[in-house]
């Protein structure tokens, strides 16, 4: 499993009951999560000490209760490889997230996306360390608030960002501006994915690298259906006409309890089969501060690409 372990601003201190209560940076929220299907004693003091709790309907949905939770408020992650270099165009590293309850119990972040996070900008900082002339362009869909955007932006990458929805858009952007990269190379689109990335090969534009982070279900800005379990090996394969010949890296990220890891393995062997380079695959989760375990939070397929000299 790959955990998400160096956070400092956010934490899941406990989960029991079908919920997980959470450190989000000085305040503590308790949110449902499906995987938490055990009934553990709720022991640390934290779990009556709420800033906000978001209570889940029977019919569905579900509405938060707040505790002196401001509206808006931020959090900051650090990126690996930042000491004592300046390969970070001129950047530190340092990520910001503004954070706000909104519908259906999010918070505008998936904290355990962080170990992918330092994965790639880890891969983009090396091949710019290597060859600092030498652009990386990346394609972040489904790209929500710009976790994977910003964090490969800092690292030196020219970001494509696209997703359906026009105020996550927004936030995404105005969490690049709070993170030092407001004027970063990052295109801003609102579109359906799958028809943004038809475009794109009609086009002939290419990229090094490409970010997936699909829901499990969802539509488009004009009502364009997505269900992950039929769509997503189609657009895997669209999305390798895309890659440059010597790609970087190639993610796919899953919350749908089918598409194991496996799964996830499968699909990208299969459809970069053509690539230099190798592919892993595996759980992804969060480190619970009160006993040590770990609360799984999806799955991640990884290709990374295996660089050619230059003569080929």
């Amino acid at each position: 499993m790959w955990i998400a372990d160096h956070w400092k601003e956010y934490e899941v201190i406990d989960c029991s009951g079908g919920e997980k209560l959470e450190h989000w940076g000085k305040y503590t929220l308790l949110r449902p999560d499906p995987q938490v299907i055990w009934n553990t004693p709720k022991k640390v003091s934290e779990w009556k000490k709420l800033n906000g709790h978001y209570h889940r309907s029977k019919k569905g949905g579900g509405e938060w209760e707040f505790f002196d939770l401001p509206q808006q408020w931020s959090i900051t992650y650090q990126l690996p490889h930042t000491d004592n270099d300046n390969l970070y165009v001129n950047h530190n590293g340092s990520l910001t997230f503004h954070l706000k309850p909104f519908s259906f119990k999010h918070t505008g972040l998936f904290p355990e996306q962080a170990v992918n996070w330092d994965w790639f900008s880890t891969l983009i900082y090396n091949r710019k360390k290597e060859h600092p002339d030498r652009p990386i362009k990346v394609l972040n869909l489904f790209a929500y608030t710009g976790g994977a955007t910003i964090a490969a932006a800092a690292a030196g990458a020219a970001v494509t960002h696209v997703d359906a929805s026009k105020g996550m858009v927004t936030w995404a952007k105005e969490n690049a501006v709070s993170s030092g990269l407001a004027d970063a190379p990052i295109r801003w689109i609102v579109d359906d994915c799958k028809k943004f990335v038809e475009r794109e090969i009609r086009r002939g534009n290419h990229y090094d690298a490409i970010i997936m982070d699909p829901p499990s279900y969802g539509r488009g800005p004009k009502g364009e259906i997505w269900k992950i379990e039929d769509a997503i090996y189609p657009l895997i394969e669209l999305c390798a006409q895309l890659l440059t010949d010597q790609p970087l890296f190639f993610l796919v990220n899953s919350y749908t309890t089918g598409l194991q890891p496996a799964v996830l393995h499968y699909m990208i062997s299969t459809a970069l089969k053509g690539y230099p380079g190798s592919v892993a695959a595996e759980e992804i989760g969060l480190p619970v501060s009160c006993n040590g375990l770990t609360l799984p939070c999806g799955a991640s397929g990884r290709f990374a690409g295996q660089d050619l000299p230059t003569s080929l």
